[in-house]
């Protein structure tokens, strides 16, 4: 089997084994892991598990996780991963050889090359490798976006498997994916931009893809265009060396729908900036529409001009917040629908969505972990193997707070708005619980002094380091106040 793919390919030998007949005997291993679900694709759910483990979360997220299965000559032995650019192949290529190498031949050993390839446009969306989500281990795969899709598309291809009808929605996300609703029907808006902010892997962009296949299920001929902030500088610096920066700014501004995800990576890029605001204008103008996201709030981008944040705070600002318990357990929910075959206990489906709790993408990594490995293995999925497949992740989760999770526990524990955490006001009845807030920021995440400052409405780092002083010596001296800050950690790290 190979699916064929346009692209520049960088190549990664592996030496093949003697008296290797082929691939029969490792497909046998893996075979019937899910309904619809190959046993190659199913072997790219543990290679991608391997690599995230022995690399990190840092280096896989920047530079693997975007890679998707392309395809698998049975005949060869050879796997084709498909990158999102040239430059993206040949660095992976170049700096990941090894790693993929090891840990593709763990699962198949039979596997002979590993090869990097950077897809072409016109071909990206209708083919195998559009099926293998990219963002975090696959599931089983999913239908592709229409053929008319790619003829509109420019930019990055739309993921089939994010719509809006599976996106769940809670309170933590509503006003985002009702704002989304609107802006997809495509009649008149009384906001743009829509700005939707939040932490990673919550579903701003899983809304963005949502938005452009509604658009373009109801527009055909539209021109839509998704890309991140950061394969938007990469194309423009592209152009500007190829002197061909008209035929980058009539593709930008011809858009009737113009994504750009994560526009905090263009931050202190003076050139990229001038461009990004005049192609904002152009949108807005013109009377199209225009989304963009960040993983903070306009007012707390910083290395952006001014007059970019500006415009955005024009249209809508919406932020995404974490799931809370009940969001989590419906996503759980609502994933397990689709994955034909999987049982999964009730009292499972709660311990996951009581501790995976960092954001949805991570709690959708941990129940496909768990389903694929049960497969692989052929265990039942229980309390205790969940736990132990998992051992890793929940180690993790345990020591993962963030500074917005304790800002809103300690606001809901004083009953004073979450905003007062960033507000200038002093009175005691805020800057007291602003102090506590301070103060477990420092204790409880890995954060700096002048980040935890910025989180606080733009304070200086010595403000932190006093409120922190304060708050260590009332403790001693305050019995009331020492037993709230042990009620709060409690609440936080349980």
């Amino acid at each position: 089997m190979r699916i064929d793919r346009g692209g520049h390919v960088a190549a990664i030998g592996v030496g093949a084994d003697e008296g290797e007949t082929g691939v029969a005997v490792a497909m046998e291993a893996i075979d019937d892991v899910a309904a619809g679900m190959s046993p190659v694709e199913a072997a790219w759910i543990a290679v991608r598990d391997m690599l995230r483990r022995s690399l990190g979360a840092r280096t896989f997220d920047g530079w693997l996780k975007p890679l998707g299965l392309d395809g698998f000559d049975d005949d060869s032995g050879v796997v084709t991963l498909a990158a999102p650019s040239d430059f993206m192949a040949s660095w992976v290529a170049t700096h990941f050889a090894d790693q993929l190498r090891a840990s593709w031949r763990a699962v198949l050993p039979h596997v002979t090359e590993v090869r990097v390839a950077a897809r072409s446009e016109s071909v990206r969306l209708a083919s195998f490798g559009a099926d293998t989500p990219s963002a975090i281990e696959p599931t089983v795969p999913v239908a592709v976006v229409e053929a008319a899709a790619p003829l509109a598309m420019i930019g990055t291809p739309l993921e089939a498997r994010y719509t809006f009808d599976s996106f769940v929605v809670g309170k933590a996300n509503e006003v985002a994916y009702n704002a989304a609703r609107t802006l997809a029907l495509g009649g008149p808006v009384t906001f743009n931009p829509l700005f939707l902010h939040g932490g990673t892997g919550l579903g701003k962009t899983h809304l963005m893809h949502a938005i452009g296949q509604d658009y373009l299920a109801r527009h055909p001929d539209a021109r839509v265009i998704y890309m991140s902030a950061e394969k938007f500088m990469f194309e423009f610096v592209s152009a500007m060396r190829a002197k061909d920066t008209l035929t980058f700014k009539a593709r930008l501004r011809s858009a009737d729908l113009l994504m750009i995800d994560d526009v905090q990576f263009i931050a202190g890029k003076d050139s990229t900036q001038e461009e990004f605001f005049h192609t904002m204008n152009e949108i807005i103008s013109a009377g199209r529409r225009l989304i963009i996201t960040a993983d903070r709030s306009p007012q707390d981008l910083e290395g952006i001009e001014s007059r970019i944040l500006s415009r955005l705070g024009w249209g809508l600002v919406a932020d995404v917040n974490p799931a809370d318990f009940e969001l989590r357990l419906n996503i759980i929910d609502k994933k397990l629908e689709g994955m034909t075959g999987a049982t999964v206990p009730a009292d499972v489906a709660m311990f996951l969505a009581k501790r995976i709790s960092a954001n949805v993408r991570e709690l959708e990594g941990a129940l496909n972990r768990v389903v694929a490995y049960a497969t692989l293995l052929g265990r039942t999925i229980d309390m205790d193997f969940a736990q132990e497949t998992l051992a890793d992740l929940l180690r993790a989760n345990q020591r993962r707070i963030t500074i917005e999770e304790i800002q809103r526990r300690v606001s809901d524990h004083y009953r004073i708005r979450q905003t007062e955490m960033s507000s200038a006001r002093r009175a005691r009845e805020v800057a007291r619980p602003r102090q506590v807030a301070m103060y477990l920021s420092k204790q409880l995440t890995p954060r700096s002094l002048p980040e935890i400052g910025r989180r606080f409405g733009g304070r200086d780092h010595t403000t932190v380091i006093h409120a922190v002083k304060q708050i260590e010596k009332l403790r001693a001296q305050d019995a009331e106040l020492d037993a709230d800050v042990r009620l709060l950690i409690r609440q936080l790290e349980g």
